[in-house]
């Protein structure tokens, strides 16, 4: 018991600081290292099975950061830096801004403003599939999708809240929390993403937009909002329409390639992205009369943006990998364990667990990441120790994250959007929350019908 009060109050802290604006990364890190030498200092073995100690606790907690550094940063790691690598390069030539004026012609013929919100809100999930970044789809929303709503008719805060939340359930398979969970799940990433998450996801998403439509219309009436009217701004965009097909040339080559769709051809998602940014090259340096040095001072911004996703992604990976490793080598994951079998909790009562943890802490941090890249570590354990499925236990933790994140006043696209649309982030997380619920609510249910409890 006493390790698993070391745990909690370790965690405790992990989130203290995290709210009091201190980096994920660093927090998650330090903790985790503290852990492993409390652990030490107990007795215990620092180290997983499968690593040779050094012989010492205090360079077995170091072994084991070096251990994560190098499976996450060449692996896992490297999956996720080359596609913000490559958004950031769909970005800088300017292709996720042809995506975004495309999608938008269409929404200009709805004349009633709910529909025109329902509407509005699918268009900017498939978006989502174009632009990773919650806070970077939202901004580029509200330059783009907002003045047509209010031109419309549609509320202010109603429409901020549209820009906010359609990064609130994955849609992307090529999705760096995607792969994640593929990996914690043991399954393909072809059959995670496709066969098994994108059906609980399209389900939440139709069941979020009608909620969407009743709730916004209801505090509309009860609040007594005054519809107004402001011109919608044209966008401009250079880059050629065509363009519009390379942000998605990850996804196409998902489904093409991945598992042998085309008998005798499979290629991992390292290769089909590596291949998206060679086609992505080859059709801006056609495009801009085969300018060779413009093509490659182009391509620094793919090489920044995998910069970038080390700093702030990679790192933070790892750091929850040394922070759970903690958890579970101090013994705190087997107190637990101990008490939910002796409280008679089952599979559904833990995934509840998770799920709700996750969304309590994706609230509180405003991260999507953060909480799950902590919480998800423990799911292979746990489930191996019950018997359960651990895709059973992932699916519903890997969209709490985010739907919690679309609910928090402190996450950065409630605060980027509200700031944009001058309301304050708490009208708008009262307009996300029940849609939010509805598909949190709806995941829980999809997982239950869609994956086996046991595997």
């Amino acid at each position: 018991m006493l390790e698993l009060l070391i745990g909690l109050v370790v965690t405790i802290a992990v989130g203290y600081f995290i709210i009091k604006g201190y980096k994920a990364a660093g927090v998650l890190l330090t903790a985790g290292l503290l852990l492993l030498l409390i652990t030490g200092l107990l007795g215990y073995d620092v180290l997983p099975a499968s690593i040779k100690s050094t012989g010492n606790f205090v360079t077995d907690s170091l072994e084991y950061i070096k251990y994560m550094l190098q499976n996450r940063g060449g692996g896992l790691g490297m999956q996720i830096m080359l596609l913000c690598g490559f958004a950031s390069y769909m970005t800088h030539i300017g292709a996720n801004n042809v995506v975004v004026k495309q999608f938008s012609k269409p929404l200009s013929v709805i004349k009633s403003p709910y529909t025109l919100l329902v509407a509005a809100y699918i268009v900017a999930c498939l978006m989502s599939l174009a632009v990773s970044s919650a806070t970077g789809l939202g901004v580029l929303l509200m330059a783009t999708l907002f003045p047509m709503m209010t031109a419309m008719g549609i509320s202010r805060p109603a429409a901020v809240a549209i820009c906010a939340s359609p990064a609130a359930i994955i849609l992307s398979p090529t999705s760096g929390d995607v792969i994640v969970a593929a990996e914690k799940s043991g399954l393909p990433l072809h059959v995670f993403a496709v066969e098994t998450v994108l059906p609980v996801s399209i389900s939440a998403i139709i069941v979020m937009a009608a909620a969407a439509f009743f709730w916004n219309k209801y505090l509309d009436k009860k609040e007594n909002i005054v519809m107004e009217k402001v011109d919608i701004s044209e966008m401009e965009v250079k880059a050629p329409g065509y363009y519009s097909i390379l942000p998605f040339l990850p996804i196409i080559g998902v489904f093409a390639f991945n598992g042998e769709t085309i008998p005798g051809l499979s290629l991992d998602i390292y290769t089909i992205v590596v291949m998206s940014i060679v086609i992505g090259a080859i059709v801006d340096y056609v495009t801009k009369r085969f300018n060779g040095k413009q093509t490659l001072e182009d391509l620094e911004s793919c090489y920044q943006g995998m910069a970038e996703a080390f700093k702030g992604v990679v790192m933070l990976l790892v750091a929850a990998g040394v922070f759970a490793q903690g958890l579970m080598s101090i013994g705190a994951i087997d107190n637990l364990i101990g008490l939910a079998e002796s409280a008679g909790a089952g599979g559904f009562a833990l995934m509840l667990l998770l799920t709700g943890l996750t969304v309590a802490a994706a609230i509180a941090t405003g991260s999507g990441n953060a909480p799950f890249y902590a919480f998800v570590e423990l799911a292979p354990t746990l489930a191996a120790k019950m018997g359960l499925s651990p895709a059973f236990l992932i699916i519903p933790m890997l969209q709490a994250s985010n739907l919690g994140r679309t609910i928090s006043p402190v996450s950065g696209v409630i605060v980027a959007t509200s700031g944009m649309g001058n309301v304050s982030p708490f009208e708008v997380v009262k307009r996300t929350s029940v849609p939010v619920l509805c598909g949190l609510l709806t995941v829980i249910i999809g997982t239950m019908v869609l994956v086996p409890m046991y595997g």
